[in-house]
């Protein structure tokens, strides 16, 4: 008697827990919702990308040609990644632009972390998977090219030929600009949720104030502190100038370790995470 009140119990607890994982994630309902984002707005979506990689790619020839491969690269990849997600975060939430499409966004029938979700895999998945496959074909094509132009005769071929390589997914250049890309599009679809009209401009000129806001106090009191400063990299290190020489202050290991884990690791999930409470907000 016990074991059929137990298996009846334990039957119904499975089909509360299947009620509740159908109301919060469906694949289908979320495969749909997916496709419908992406296909509602093709120029928004695929054009604006498609403008990105462009201007990516006349950057790093313009770079490479009047400066050095090195900084055609690391450039061409910070404002790729960091900067064409920014933008393309900004049009994951502009339903709400106006009442009427916001509203009509809202009684979709699919869940608050389905809609999540979807700007989440579009803006933190999808996009820079293809960025990265689009920047190794343009990267590895401009090597190419530059190492089939040499002449294996010349003097110092070699030295030329290993001067440019092929840009490093695993460099530090590449490692620094990883967590920027999480923070900034974080930033930007909270952004979007609460800027209903521009919004792009809007976090831009937020972020700007915000980072020269904050490499203007640490600045100032890096100059109470010492005399002849040069610069002073927020929550990393301050350059001191020595008569002709420079000389860097650095945090202490006991410090910078645990601001560096939450930048790279805490910030991004606060943001995306308040993403996701925001638009739940919207509801009412």
């Amino acid at each position: 008697m016990q074991l059929r009140r137990s298996q009846s119990l334990q039957r119904q607890f499975l089909k509360i827990k299947t009620s509740i994982m159908n109301n919060t994630f469906n694949a289908k309902r979320f495969g749909l919702l997916f496709k419908k984002t992406l296909l509602e707005k093709p120029m928004q979506m695929f054009g604006f990308t498609g403008l990105i990689f462009l201007f990516i790619l006349i950057l790093y020839y313009l770079m490479k040609t009047f400066a050095t491969f090195q900084a055609a690269q690391n450039i061409s990849f910070l404002w790729g990644l960091v900067g064409g997600d920014f933008v393309l975060a900004s049009f994951m939430f502009n339903y709400f632009s106006s009442t009427a499409n916001g509203s009509s966004y809202l009684t979709l029938p699919v869940s608050n972390f389905e809609r999540w979700l979807c700007a989440v895999v579009i803006a933190g998945i999808l996009y820079p998977l293809v960025f990265l496959i689009f920047y190794r074909i343009m990267d590895a094509s401009f090597v190419a090219a530059y190492h089939n132009s040499l002449d294996p005769n010349a003097p110092f071929y070699k030295i030329r030929y290993d001067a440019v390589y092929l840009f490093a997914f695993n460099g530090r250049i590449a490692r620094l600009c990883y967590p920027m890309f999480l923070v900034f599009s974080g930033i930007m679809l909270i952004g979007s949720l609460y800027f209903n009209k521009i919004a792009l401009v809007k976090v831009a000129l937020f972020i700007c104030i915000l980072c020269f806001g904050i490499y203007g106090l640490n600045y100032l009191f890096a100059d109470l502190m010492f005399n002849n400063i040069d610069d002073a990299f927020p929550f990393q290190h301050v350059t001191i100038l020595v008569g002709k020489e420079t000389g860097a202050v650095e945090l202490p290991k006991n410090v910078h370790d645990p601001i560096w884990y939450f930048i790279n690791f805490v910030l991004p999930v606060i943001l995306w995470g308040v993403a996701f409470i925001r638009l739940r907000e919207k509801e009412f």
